[in-house]
């Protein structure tokens, strides 16, 4: 059984100082008055909580046409988290990948490309080539890939999106929302090294015989909205103008989604909008940093040491409209029958923040350092010292 033990009041001068700088609200849509998108559909989230800051049609069933992919990227770099994929590998482009048309870079039939070509390809230039290249190295055909897209867009919660092929030219039944795109994208861009390809502007990728193919960033966000760093934009006549974007001010990261924008330039427009809104009127705060270990500390059975001081295993934010006050409070709690040795970053619990008894945040509580196990030796000394102060 878990043992709560609070720690409110070791806290307390910290929650006060927390709670006069803005207010949190969970996955609650802020904009009200804002009503300034062109597009059919429109969502606005910060990234780290999920909380809504606006939305329109979220919910609409749309084509999304080359945001589809975001998911295509996102299991790439899954892929090479798991330690299934390197970026220094080589693949071989067979003739299906070659000749995808539409929006490629013009691979070669038969000849290899790093891997990191290719995600370049893909991320940078929207290269449908590129794509099937990638799903026919990690799942053997592109049929195989798509059914592990659809896996994991179950399992990211995405109920509303159907994929068909892992580049988003038109196919009948394929479809997602503003809102599911929000979500794939939040996720994508957890893989850090998903960073090093979207903010690159011009780019060559190389071909045999001394041939390249120059590209350029087709989120021209990159470029001209101040913070944006990654973004996907998709367009086909069924989809109309799509993007999808994210940018970073000050510690707080939104992301933005627009489907069915009248022309490119509304869809830029829009999510830079969308971006000033949520810039202007709210924020994002570390209240739990996960470089910093707390006061707070986890009781060891047979341990040299009886104690053992935690940090979490993540950072914690609060998310709410800038200069509303809103009072947090913590618990730390502890994993049963801790028993020595523990390794450092070994889990010993969980640390829960709450709103108005309100559960509002998780995060695993983390050993910042190794307790041995008592000797036979350790014992003999503690009665001897025991002894000693009768």
């Amino acid at each position: 059984m878990k043992t709560k033990i609070s720690i409110i009041v070791l806290l307390m001068a910290f929650i006060i100082a927390v709670s006069s700088l803005f207010g949190y609200s969970k996955k609650t849509a802020f904009a009200e008055e804002y009503n300034e998108v062109k597009s059919s559909c429109a969502y606005l989230i910060d990234a780290d909580t999920k909380s809504v800051i606006y939305s329109k049609n979220e919910n609409d069933k749309k084509p999304i046409a080359s945001m589809c992919k975001i998911m295509t990227l996102l299991l790439t770099f899954e892929a090479i988290e798991r330690g299934e994929l390197k970026t220094e590998e080589k693949i071989c482009v067979s003739e299906n990948a070659s000749h995808m048309g539409g929006s490629q870079v013009f691979l070669e039939a038969n000849a290899d490309y790093l891997v990191n070509d290719l995600i370049k390809s893909i991320v940078i230039a929207s290269a449908n080539d590129a794509c099937v290249a990638m799903a026919e190295r990690l799942c053997g055909s592109e049929s195989v890939f798509v059914d592990k897209m659809n896996e994991r867009a179950k399992e990211l919660g995405m109920d509303n999106t159907v994929f068909v092929n892992c580049t988003g030219l038109p196919k009948p039944s394929q479809h997602s929302t503003a809102k599911d795109v929000s979500t794939m994208f939040a996720e994508l861009i957890k893989h850090k090294e998903y960073f090093n390809y979207s903010k690159i502007w011009m780019d060559k990728i190389p071909h045999p015989h001394d041939r390249y193919t120059e590209i350029s960033n087709t989120n021209k966000l990159v470029r001209f909205y101040k913070g944006c760093d990654g973004g996907k934009t998709g367009y086909t006549n069924e989809a109309g103008h799509c993007l999808a974007a994210s940018a970073e001010r000050n510690g707080t990261r939104l992301v933005g989604v627009v489907i069915s924008a009248p022309d490119s330039k509304s869809r830029f427009n829009d999510v830079s909008s969308m971006f000033n809104y949520g810039f202007a009127n709210f924020e994002s705060r570390t209240i739990i940093d996960a470089n910093k270990p707390l006061e707070i500390f986890a009781n060891i059975k047979g341990g040299k040491q009886e104690k053992v001081q935690i940090i979490a295993e993540n950072n914690v934010k609060l998310f709410g409209k800038k200069n509303e006050k809103r009072g947090v409070e913590f618990s730390f709690v502890s994993s049963k029958n801790l028993t020595a040795p523990i390794k450092k970053g070994d889990k010993l619990g969980e640390i829960i923040v709450f709103e108005n008894n309100i559960e509002i945040a998780k995060v695993n509580a983390l050993a910042t350092c190794d307790v041995d196990e008592k000797t036979y030796f350790d014992y003999i000394k503690d009665i001897v010292f025991n002894w000693a102060l009768i």
